[in-house]
């Protein structure tokens, strides 16, 4: 058996397990779910009716039936681009179409190609998610006029963006030798690294509208707020996320002087002042608690190493062939490591989950000390159920995939803070 077919048995039989323990583990979450959704756990009935507790878990399930299928039809999809020949003969297609194109302009036009199949290929899931599943339970606002908008301008966005990085990467990818992969990734954190600064002034207000915060009294507590915790802002603002959804929310974008924090019109209609500086400050937990900037050094550290791999296995005849395709080029790599990576990555969920939720704790702990843990007890509470996030996840798909404690360990933790003789952070 070549090298090639070994690597195809293992992509298989990888593929296969990871799409097997994505189905059971949603069934298993599903079941779970089913089974505790005749009463609400004792820690909630005061504050979550029975009626409030069926709607979470009806709307669980119905996620996660769609998510079944989306991890079926995506492996049929992963199947037909690699083993099938699926990038093989969108390459071969274009060659014959267009014989004289420069090397680098056939691979941006390949992935370009495979990025809106794969798009269109995903788009009824998004919009079954979005004017079914989340019509259904009250959540939508999306229109089918602003969600064309939104899609068009994404695509805008993402070409005036992602072709000239792509394309610069190519270049490097073959003026650069054995070592293009350094300069990759050099290029991409550069790139990572202005879009931080960039995301809050140029690229979010395409899609939504930021106002500054006009509530004095609310204001004047968030500023005390900060000013408690060491924070400067770079200003308070309220973002209109309630004409894409009633889900609430609100966080902190940006870096260094650049920080700026964002409220949902919708948290702002359903906490009370209190409650939305004990959610800020958990917020601010991540910050001093250096929560982000460890985020984005494991990113460039894991970039660094995946693209050193990416180095390597582009010089393995067995890496291309092994995944159906025989026409060697860097833009046919690029895709297929971008592609079956994540296969082959799945098993790490649960760690990354893991330091998610011991980051989660933190903040916590240090909102509890700047706010008191009664109004984020309280916040967090009013959150799930207005979010209709269940109560009752399974505990081993929790564990893979939650990157926030399941809500009874979350607040339990809370309140052993906010007991008398309690520790400080």
């Amino acid at each position: 058996m070549s090298d090639a077919a070994i690597f195809t048995f293992i992509f298989l039989f990888v593929l296969a397990l990871a799409t097997f323990l994505k189905i059971a583990l949603a069934l298993r979450h599903m079941l779970h779910v089913s089974e505790h959704r005749t009463s609400v756990p004792p820690d909630f009935a005061a504050a979550i009716s029975l009626d409030a507790h069926q709607r979470a878990a009806d709307y669980t399930i119905a996620k996660s039936r769609v998510g079944i299928l989306d991890t079926v039809v995506g492996a049929i999809v992963l199947l037909a681009f690699t083993v099938g020949g699926g990038i093989e003969a969108i390459g071969t297609a274009i060659a014959g179409r267009a014989p004289d194109l420069q090397p680098l302009v056939k691979d941006l036009v390949l992935i370009a190609a495979l990025t809106v199949l794969a798009g269109l290929i995903d788009l009824p899931f998004t919009l079954y998610r979005t004017f079914v599943v989340e019509q259904k339970f009250g959540f939508n606002q999306m229109t089918v006029k602003l969600f064309v908008l939104d899609s068009l301008k994404g695509i805008a966005l993402g070409a005036a963006l992602g072709l000239p990085l792509l394309a610069l990467a190519l270049w490097l990818m073959g003026a650069m030798g054995a070592g293009w992969w350094l300069w990759v990734w050099a290029v991409w954190a550069a790139f990572n690294l202005a879009m931080l600064v960039l995301f809050p002034t140029v690229i979010a207000p395409l899609f939504n509208k930021f106002s500054p915060l006009t509530d004095e009294a609310l204001k004047a507590g968030i500023e005390r707020l900060l000013t408690r915790c060491g924070f400067a802002s770079g200003g308070l603002f309220v973002m209109d996320g309630s004409k894409r959804s009633a889900h609430g929310n609100a966080y902190f974008s940006g870096f260094g002087a650049a920080k700026r924090i964002v409220l949902f019109d919708t948290l702002i209609a359903k906490l009370t002042p209190a409650e939305i500086e004990a959610v800020l400050a958990h917020e601010l937990g991540h910050f001093k608690k250096k929560h982000i900037v460890q985020r984005i050094v494991t990113l460039f550290a894991l970039s660094f190493g995946c693209l050193a791999l990416l180095g390597w296995l582009i010089t393995q005849s067995w890496f291309l062939a092994g995944l159906g395709v025989n026409t060697p080029s860097h833009g046919a790599a690029l895709l297929l490591f971008s592609l079956v990576l994540p296969v082959f990555t799945f098993v790490l969920h649960p760690l990354t989950s893991l330091v998610s939720r011991k980051h989660e704790f933190e903040a916590d702990a240090f909102a509890a000390a700047h706010t008191g843990s009664r109004d984020l007890i309280s916040a967090l509470v009013k959150l799930y159920r207005d979010n209709a996030s269940t109560l009752t996840p399974d505990p081993l798909h929790s564990a893979f995939y939650d990157s926030h404690p399941p809500a009874a360990i979350r607040i339990a933790r809370l309140n052993a803070l906010s007991a008398p003789g309690a520790a400080s952070t």
